[in-house]
């Protein structure tokens, strides 16, 4: 099944159009993550594909970001919107072709963008070809010691080996049949039955991941984000967690399957094939671990290059605690010589203009307004999730027979909402899909609400007040001013409660998280606003949940 091109794509990481073509760009890259079943609608099929993300990267490009991280397009029975890979160096037909994900890469470069895609390896599909034979060839295949199968407990075996739950709800275990249809081995799968974990200790898994990731940068792509890249490697033995509460994928606590330091010797391989190509190839992990010092160990020298910032994405409207969690992400990073990273939203969690709202939809807004305006000022990478430029909501309202997040029919597992962050954005009219397909009125693979007419690419382009226009300010400004972007530290400033006030140089940023206009001394020129302001005239009134960048 795997696809091939005719003609590699051609080395482009080095193309002096690039923007961050500079040395170490990812120190200072604003990548925008683009969820491509939800992004943009090519074929008019009511499923976004890759050459709808073709057809938009001129957008990507005029917002003012540096990368594009593409969620999962490879070959997939769609068990868990592609992070179950059937075939990692093959596209979805869903998604397009290898040769359509060529014309992505070789687009992209040539507008200034790199691309980084998304790897899937602690886990794989049920239908992928070692798993297949696996299961054909029953007990004492060599093909299952490329997975976790075990024996399970009990007289006959009818009792899963461990205690282990999934993400997803249930055990971690599923039963599998023998070849004569009787009951055989369990396997195991941290997430859904249908996306079996690999065994990290065999030199076989290791050696296919290494092929993959030559594969696809000799296609040309600038770089991986690693999927639960603290999963690969289990606890020896597989030991009993001990306790019956639920796992939760964004939790922090320590797991015998998760942050192991195995996966260290693993990722320092990695290093050393993306170290061989030009352009500086990168690897982003998706770590989830007990604290931003454990996080930094994956980023050490000859490791992976940054990792998302999941403990300030989890952090509420707060000042003391927001403060408190940007000196800790600076501190725990300076030691390995790492970029922090600064992420709001992602695919698998509430989009924060939502999360953000404890009154009312408008206080999230503004809110989420003023949390970008942070979040880009700060030193360091950041990410993007697609909509949240447009200030869109999370859909709390989908009906249940079309959602898809395959936790949410499964007893005791995440909430099983993740659809409502994966809506199709809308791009322009005034009726659904909202120019997600070529087709008025066409099909959309999941709802959109009517109000989000007024929150199109269309509507607020040229809208001065308008959350996409904060943000292609915001990061034009980014980009033009010398004291924004990489940097190791900020400079806090004495703020009244509840406020957030850094200098770094010659710019100065205040953030008031509270409910009540705070007064503050003027440190300059205003250069850019989350809303309405005062004349700044003497002593100041920062307005309520407002964010304010200023020329100091």
């Amino acid at each position: 099944m795997t696809q091939h091109l005719a003609d590699p794509a051609v080395d482009t990481a080095t193309t002096p159009e690039r923007r961050g073509g500079g040395r170490d760009w990812w120190r200072d890259a604003v990548i925008y993550q683009v969820y491509p079943r939800s992004f943009a609608d090519g074929n008019g099929d009511g499923m976004g594909d890759l050459e709808g993300v073709r057809g938009r990267l001129p957008y990507l490009r005029d917002l003012g970001v540096d990368a594009v991280w593409l969620s999962p397009f490879y070959a997939s029975p769609q068990a868990d919107a592609g992070y179950d890979v059937a075939d990692y160096r093959a596209i979805d037909p869903m998604f397009g072709t290898l040769h359509d994900a060529d014309a992505v890469i070789r687009d992209a470069h040539a507008l200034g963008l790199r691309v980084i895609v998304d790897l899937v390896p602690n886990h794989c599909s049920d239908q992928h070809a070692w798993f297949r034979q696996a299961l054909r060839e029953g007990p004492g295949s060599p093909l299952r010691e490329r997975f976790h199968f075990r024996p399970g407990r009990g007289e006959h075996g009818e009792e899963p080996p461990n205690d282990w739950e999934s993400i997803f709800g249930g055990p971690a275990w599923t039963r599998a049949d023998n070849p004569d249809g009787t009951p055989g081995e369990w396997y195991l799968h941290l997430f859904a039955p249908e996306q079996p974990d690999f065994n990290w200790e065999h030199p076989a898994v290791r050696d296919e991941f290494r092929s993959i990731l030559r594969f696809w940068l000799d296609m040309g792509t600038d770089g991986f984000r690693i999927d639960v890249a603290h999963g690969l490697v289990k606890a020896e033995g597989l030991p009993d967690l001990g306790r019956g509460e639920q796992l939760r994928l964004l939790g922090n606590q320590a797991m015998p399957f998760f942050d192991q330091d195995g996966v260290h010797e693993i990722y320092r391989s990695w290093r050393a094939i993306l170290d061989e190509y030009s352009g500086e190839r990168i690897g982003v992990a998706e770590a989830w671990t007990p604290s931003p010092e454990r996080t930094a160990l994956y980023l050490r020298p000859d490791e992976l290059h940054q990792a998302f910032n999941f403990h300030f994405l989890g952090t509420p409207w707060d000042a003391e605690k927001m403060r408190a969690v940007i000196d800790e992400s600076l501190e725990s990073m300076r030691p390995v010589g790492a970029p922090t990273t600064w992420v709001l939203s992602n695919h698998d969690v509430v989009r924060h203009t939502t999360r953000y709202a404890e009154e009312s939809p408008e206080q999230g807004l503004r809110r989420a307004r003023a949390a970008a305006l942070l979040m880009l000022a700060l030193p360091g990478s950041t990410y993007i999730y697609q909509g949240e430029e447009l200030g869109l909501p999370e859909v709390t309202d989908l009906p249940d027979e079309v959602r898809q997040d395959p936790s949410f029919f499964r007893e005791n597992g995440q909430d099983g909402l993740r659809d409502g962050c994966r809506v199709p954005i809308p791009w322009s009219g005034t009726e659904a899909p909202y120019g997600f397909g070529p087709v008025p009125g066409g099909p959309s693979w999941l709802p959109q609400p009517e109000s989000w007419a007024d929150l199109s690419v269309e509507a607020q382009t040229g809208d001065p007040g308008s959350t996409l226009e904060l943000y292609r300010s915001a990061l034009a400004l980014r980009r033009d001013h010398a004291d924004l972007g990489a940097g190791e530290s900020v400079e806090w400033l004495d703020a009244p409660h509840g406020v957030l006030a850094f200098r770094r140089g010659d710019f100065v940023c205040t953030v008031n998280t509270t409910k009540a206009p705070a007064s503050i001394a003027v440190p300059g020129r205003v250069l850019l606003a989350s809303g309405e302001l005062p004349d700044p005239d003497g002593a100041f009134e920062l307005p309520a949940d407002t964010a304010v960048w200023w020329a100091g």
